[in-house]
């Protein structure tokens, strides 16, 4: 059983880290950051929620399966990867509307499947020592 004090600070310091994430989600591109990195930092504030509550706890906030964040980031960072071939662009080549642009679909691509499938593996493990 963890202490109320630890259970309090990790709710506070797991919003900080998503926060951050997704300051790191969409720095990245031509800076240090993007999709994996933020993903690794989003899965670890879960990892922190579930050692201060429980896996039940983590998985009843998730609006969605872990495998369907990695199958839709691995879907929408092929989709981004194809969308270049329609303009006679090579494949993964950048394509830009204003400041969006096709790497960063490839980026939240990436960060919904780096999320999906680690926190698939962290949860069945907790589950499965339990």
């Amino acid at each position: 059983m963890s202490s109320i004090i630890f259970r309090t600070s990790a709710h506070i310091v797991t919003v900080l880290m998503l926060v951050f994430s997704v300051y790191l989600l969409l720095r990245g591109h031509n800076n240090p950051g993007g999709g994996f990195i933020a993903g690794l930092i989003t899965v670890i504030a879960f990892a922190l929620l579930m050692l201060a509550e429980t896996t039940d706890y983590v998985r009843q906030r998730l609006v969605y399966s872990p495998a369907a964040f990695a199958g839709s980031g691995i879907l929408i960072a092929l989709l981004a990867g194809l969308l270049p071939l329609f303009f006679g662009q090579p494949f993964l080549s950048g394509l830009w509307w204003g400041k969006i642009g096709s790497p960063l679909l490839f980026d939240i691509g990436i960060y919904l499947a780096v999320i999906g499938s680690v926190l698939m593996v962290l949860l069945n493990v907790e589950e499965e020592l339990s």
